[in-house]
């Protein structure tokens, strides 16, 4: 089953729902030193910020359906590669409402951030997924994304 039709537009700095999704990105098992709330809090006041400030590089997006129902969001940031100097689109945040996963959202989200890398002249789209997330990394993988750096820590306490 699918999403039958998808608006995917700028969010506007009253899309607050936005917001509501962020305990989306923490919904699974964590790496050992990260804590629930502060990550929740950091990607919060993140987005709040590039909600109510608007930087240069960053575009927030909004999905909807055709009943005008918001049903996820993409943060795309527009970033240099170390490598080559070129333009990147790099995928900051994505998020779908609980009851639209699995039926395309994300895929259109995925897609959308794509035609907007080529409008943009972007060499590559990145992204970054914390491990145990592995619906958002079947996701990603299914839509072609393979690892390119892997990031590594160690909690030095």
């Amino acid at each position: 089953m699918t999403e039958p039709h998808l608006l995917i537009r700028l969010a506007e700095d009253d899309d607050d729902f936005i917001l509501s999704l962020v305990p989306r990105f923490v919904d699974f098992t964590l790496p050992p030193w990260r804590r629930r709330h502060e990550c929740i809090e950091g990607i919060r006041d993140d987005l709040l910020k590039h909600l109510e400030d608007q930087p240069a590089n960053s575009y927030l997006f909004v999905a909807e359906n055709a009943d005008g129902e918001r049903v996820g969001f993409i943060h795309l940031q527009r970033t240099e590669d170390f490598f080559t100097g070129r333009s990147n689109c790099h995928i900051s945040d994505l998020a779908v409402v609980p009851q639209h996963e699995r039926l395309g959202v994300g895929k259109a989200l995925l897609a959308h951030a794509e035609a907007w890398a080529r409008e943009h002249h972007c060499q590559l789209v990145t992204l970054a997924v914390f491990p145990g997330n592995e619906g958002a990394r079947a996701l990603y993988e299914a839509s072609g994304y393979a690892p390119d750096l892997l990031r590594l820590a160690k909690a030095v306490r």
